[in-house]
């Protein structure tokens, strides 16, 4: 078989009271994981403490051990 360039993705496991960004997106922002089941997650916004429950949809691109949260720039 030929070499090939691949992207491989696999799905986050959350652990509830992280603390989360996402950088792209309709839920662009900061997040606080709240609660968690096998097809869903529940996070909360740091600044009005409402709590959306999605579908599981987020992969790690990368982990920062120090950073800003939440962040308080329009543009993060």
């Amino acid at each position: 078989m030929e070499r090939q360039s691949v992207t491989v993705f696999k799905p986050y496991d959350f652990v509830v009271g992280q603390k989360i960004t996402i950088e792209n997106g309709p839920r662009k922002g900061d997040w606080k994981v709240v609660g968690m089941t096998d097809r869903k997650i529940t996070l909360q916004c740091p600044i009005s403490l409402k709590h959306f429950e999605w579908n599981r949809f987020c992969y790690v691109v990368e982990t920062v051990k120090v950073a800003e949260w939440p962040r308080r720039d329009e543009d993060a």
